[in-house]
């Protein structure tokens, strides 16, 4: 099957987008829901019913973009086990990175575990772009620097937003 030779890449790309999505939009939520004041109970539900949801989400539409990337590729309409792996592996990434900015909602009052959430996932993010250049044999500092700043716009925006949004 032509998608066979690129399965390695399927996979890498999925682990990338799960872990990067997942700590971002998590952190990103779970901060503009903590800056608008609510009890550390709304935002521990918030936090776990997005990991849940977007885990299952984003497994299907790995599913499904795969799917019918192959089906594209190859003319042929049979999911591959690599679809299902791709989908699992996206699963699998989403919701255990979710939980890296929703734990120090555990442990400390909101606003600590606010700013703990932040670094935890602004530092996991530059660890996933060490990990990803060394799989991908590329800069490693860059390619660190970039998913952090990238993703850490991106945590802002939704800091942001929740602080605005608070206000109205």
């Amino acid at each position: 099957m032509l998608f066979n030779g690129f399965s390695s890449v399927a996979y890498f790309r999925n682990f990338i987008f799960g872990v990067e999505d997942s700590l971002v939009s998590t952190v990103g939520l779970l901060s503009g829901v903590a800056v608008a004041g609510v009890p550390r109970e709304t935002i521990l539900l918030t936090g776990v019913v997005l990991i849940f949801v977007e885990a299952i989400s984003m497994a299907a539409g790995s599913f499904l973009s795969e799917y019918s990337a192959e089906g594209y590729a190859t003319k042929a309409e049979n999911p591959s086990k690599d679809n299902f792996i791709s989908g699992a592996v996206m699963f699998f990434s989403y919701f255990v990175s979710g939980f890296v900015p929703l734990f120090p909602y555990l442990l400390w009052p909101i606003d600590v575990a606010l700013q703990c959430s932040v670094a935890l996932s602004v530092v996991a993010l530059f660890f996933l772009g060490i990990i990803g250049a060394r799989i991908s044999g590329t800069n490693v500092f860059r390619n660190g620097f970039r998913m952090a700043v990238v993703g850490g716009v991106a945590i802002t925006v939704g800091m942001l937003a929740g602080n605005i949004l608070s206000k109205i």
